[in-house]
């Protein structure tokens, strides 16, 4: 008789907060999920800044933190290489960091069929070979030929992907279509085919277009979801990368005064004035007294900005 492991509740090993994000609000570490949307809606511009992001330790989008920078698998089973390529560059450019400098690993193989059990081995052993930090397949529908509204042939798939993510402690985002024509629907219940595909993402970005506007939604099955982001595809020098974008201010005839530094940027400047070297997030974040996605945001804002620098033992002023 074989029996499965089992350890007592109490006991079960508790996360820290600064290891729960592979991105700060968008992204749960070790996550499974769909970043969805409608075809144009910029769904692989999405992923390709999501890998940037993890590979380089750099804001997502500009503005969304990525606490501790690692490996990236890609598989672009749409796109040229070379286009691939292209916007990793154009990407790079407005993250600020060089492609050569990034560990992203893009699998070349032609085809790659998760419904075949060669294809399937192939995967799990390049992953167990490279043990990267998230692994993105763009889009779920050039890898098989299933049904995909059948949950019976979903499921498996899913459920291989799945474990995939337990096994080597890999976050695993899968680029899908929403139907067409769904913008009435809930957002995960707009993706195309089975409802298998919203109830087995841990983090679901979804992706909206109204005209010229787009809009991020968020969801993540054991955190707190964020509002909806709105991101534009934006012109940095000749490439293309989006970026979170403020909503615009409604237009009147006397525009209101700027307003000047949030209070929790100065308790942030004020906890990292009073340290005498480099303070780790979580004392940080005790000092602050913030949730630990807002403060990683603000982090991410005021390096940017230049009056916070990072270390390898946590954060101070940039002018120290």
């Amino acid at each position: 008789m074989t029996l499965l492991p089992v350890e007592p509740a109490w006991r079960l090993a508790e996360r820290k907060d600064e290891h729960r994000w592979l991105i700060a609000g968008l992204w749960s570490e070790q996550a499974v999920g769909i970043v969805g949307g409608e075809p144009k809606c910029c769904k692989s511009f999405l992923a390709l800044d999501i890998a940037v992001a993890v590979a380089a330790g750099v804001p997502c989008l500009r503005r969304f933190a990525v606490p501790r920078s690692g490996r990236v698998l890609f598989y672009a089973a749409e796109d040229a290489l070379h286009i691939v390529r292209r916007r990793f560059e154009g990407i790079c450019e407005a993250a600020g960091v060089a492609l050569p400098d990034l560990d992203i690993q893009v699998i070349t193989a032609p085809t790659l069929r998760l419904d075949l059990d060669a294809d399937r081995n192939s995967l799990a052993d390049t992953v167990a070979r490279l043990q990267p930090r998230l692994l993105i397949l763009d889009p779920f529908v050039r890898l098989h030929r299933i049904d995909e509204n059948a949950s019976g042939e979903v499921v498996p798939l899913l459920a291989y992907l799945r474990e995939l993510q337990r096994r080597h402690g890999v976050a695993v985002l899968v680029v899908h279509h929403a139907r067409k024509a769904a913008g009435n629907a809930r957002a995960g219940q707009a993706l195309r085919g089975s409802s298998e595909f919203h109830a087995w993402g841990d983090s679901n970005l979804y992706l909206r277009r109204d005209g010229d506007d787009l809009t991020l939604t968020v969801e993540h099955r054991a955190a707190p979801s964020l509002a909806p982001i709105a991101i534009a595809l934006t012109q940095h020098g000749s490439a293309l990368a989006l970026q979170a974008v403020d909503p615009p201010e409604a237009s009147t005839s006397a525009q209101p005064a700027r307003p000047g530094p949030s209070p929790l940027d100065e308790r942030i400047t004020a906890a990292l004035a009073d340290s005498d070297g480099a303070m780790p997030f979580a004392a940080l974040r005790s000092t602050c007294r913030v949730r630990a996605a807002t403060l990683y945001e603000r982090l991410a804002a005021l390096t940017a900005a230049g009056r916070v620098a990072k270390t390898d033992h946590g954060y101070r002023l940039a002018d120290r």
